[in-house]
C-alpha cells in the first residue's frame, strides 16, 4: 500500500439508497428478521438526533449509555447521533441498578437514555445515591405503563421523562416528546419527527384511515423508513405496502393534539370469545400490585374460548402472593373476558437488551398446556 498511487483507486460506488447496516428485529412474537439500513436512513437519524437535542436543551448533557449498541436504539444514540453531536457519554459494560445509580452520582450524568423496565425499576428504587443532577430520562423501544410512569413523576418530580416511539423497521425514530409532560399520565410517546407522516389504518378494513381518537394499524412513511428484509422478499413486501408506507404492526390511536398513544401489537391480541384482550392493558394492572416485580401475560390455548390471559409474574423476595390472590387482584379491576386465567411465577420476565418481552419464548411454554372448560 505504501508504494500505491490512490489515484489509480476506482472511486467508492456506494449511493445514499445503499445498504449501510443490517439490525435484526427484537424477534418477539416470531424469528428476528434483518433490517437493511441504507446511509440515506442514517444521514437521517444523526439529523433527527441532533435536532432532538437541540430543541429538548440537551445539547450540553451528560449521558449515561447501557442500551446495546447492536441495537438500533443503542446504534442512534450512542455509536451516531450524540458522536456527531459532540456529546459526553459515560459507557457501561451492562445495565445493574446499583451500577448505574454510582455512575450518576460520580460523573455527573444528566440524561439517561432508557427503556421502560429501567424507568419502572427507578419508580421503586430506594437507593441512597444522590440523583439532584439527573434532569432528563428518555424511553423508547416500548410502551412505559401509566402506573411506572407516574410512579417515576412522582419519585423525581424534577426530572423530565420524555416518551419516544420508534421501531428497527423506522431506524428507531417515529415520535419525539419535544416538551416533557407534568399530567401524571403523559403525553402518550410524543409527536411524530419532522419528514415524518403517518396514518392509522383500521383493523381488518382494508386501508381505510380512521381519524383522530379512532384505532387501528399505525403506518408510516419518513425518512428512516427501512430498505426492506435481508433476503425476505415476502416479508418485505407486506412490511412495505407502496409508496414508501411501512406497516408497523402496531395498534394505536392519535389525540387530537396529534401525540400518539400505542395500545398494543397486534399480533400480541388475545382473541377470547371474539374479543381482543390487549397484554400490556393487564400488565399494567399487575405491576400496580405492590408485591409484583414484573409480569408479562400471553395467549394460552383454551377449548371454549379459543384463548385465555395467562400472567408470568416475578414476585418481590419475601413476598408469598398466591396466584388466586392475584387472578382477584386483576378480575375486581377489568371487564370479565379480560381476566386472568392461569398464573405461573417466574424469576424474571425474558426480555430484549432494549426492553421488549420476548412473548415468544414465554409462549413456547404455554403451548402444550390446552385449558379444559373454565
Amino acid at each position: 500500500m505504501e508504494w500505491g498511487d490512490p489515484l489509480e483507486a476506482p472511486p467508492p460506488a456506494r449511493g445514499q439508497s445503499d445498504v449501510a447496516v443490517v439490525l435484526y428485529s427484537s424477534g418477539t412474537t416470531g424469528a428476528p428478521k434483518g433490517v437493511m439500513l441504507t446511509h440515506g436512513n442514517l444521514i437521517a437519524i444523526v439529523s433527527l438526533l441532533r435536532w432532538s437535542a437541540e430543541v429538548s436543551g440537551s445539547e450540553g448533557d451528560v449521558y449515561l449509555a447501557f442500551v446495546p449498541m447492536s441495537h438500533v436504539y443503542g446504534m442512534a444514540f450512542f455509536a451516531l447521533g450524540l458522536p456527531a453531536a459532540g456529546a459526553t457519554t459515560v459507557v457501561m459494560r451492562r445495565f445493574e441498578m446499583g451500577a448505574a445509580m454510582q455512575a450518576v452520582a460520580r460523573h455527573g450524568v444528566t440524561n439517561i437514555p432508557a427503556v421502560p423496565p429501567v424507568v419502572a425499576a427507578l419508580a421503586k428504587f430506594s437507593g441512597g445515591w444522590d440523583l439532584s443532577g439527573l434532569r432528563r430520562v428518555a424511553t423508547g423501544a416500548a410502551a412505559v405503563g401509566a402506573e411506572a410512569a407516574s410512579g417515576f413523576r412522582r419519585r423525581y418530580p424534577w426530572v423530565e421523562l420524555r416518551e419516544g416511539y420508534g421501531l428497527t423497521e423506522s431506524g428507531g425514530a417515529a415520535t419525539f416528546s419535544v416538551a416533557a409532560s407534568r399530567r401524571p399520565e403523559g403525553r402518550g410517546v410524543g409527536q411524530l419527527l419532522p419528514g415524518f407522516e403517518a396514518r392509522v389504518v383500521a383493523a381488518e378494513a382494508g386501508e381505510r384511515a380512521v381519524g383522530p381518537g379512532g384505532v387501528g394499524e399505525l403506518w408510516l412513511r419518513g425518512p428512516t423508513v427501512m430498505k426492506g428484509y435481508l433476503g425476505d422478499e415476502a416479508a418485505t413486501a407486506e412490511a412495505l405496502p407502496g409508496g414508501g408506507w411501512l406497516r408497523t404492526g402496531d395498534l394505536v390511536r392519535f389525540d387530537e393534539d396529534g401525540f400518539l398513544f400505542v395500545v398494543d401489537r397486534i399480533k400480541e391480541l388475545i382473541k377470547h370469545k371474539g374479543y381482543q384482550v390487549t397484554p400490556s392493558e393487564l400488565e399494567a394492572v399487575l405491576l400496580a400490585h405492590p408485591h409484583i416485580l414484573d409480569a408479562a401475560v400471553v395467549p394460552l390455548e383454551d377449548e371454549e374460548a379459543g384463548e385465555v390471559p395467562m400472567a408470568y409474574v416475578v414476585r418481590s423476595p419475601e413476598s408469598q402472593l398466591t396466584s388466586e390472590e392475584i387472578i382477584q387482584f386483576v378480575a375486581a379491576q377489568v371487564a370479565p373476558y379480560k381476566k386472568i386465567r392461569r398464573v405461573a411465577f417466574i424469576s424474571t420476565i425474558p426480555r430484549s437488551p432494549a426492553g421488549k418481552i420476548l412473548r415468544k419464548q414465554l409462549m413456547d411454554k404455554t403451548h402444550p398446556a390446552i385449558l379444559p372448560k373454565l
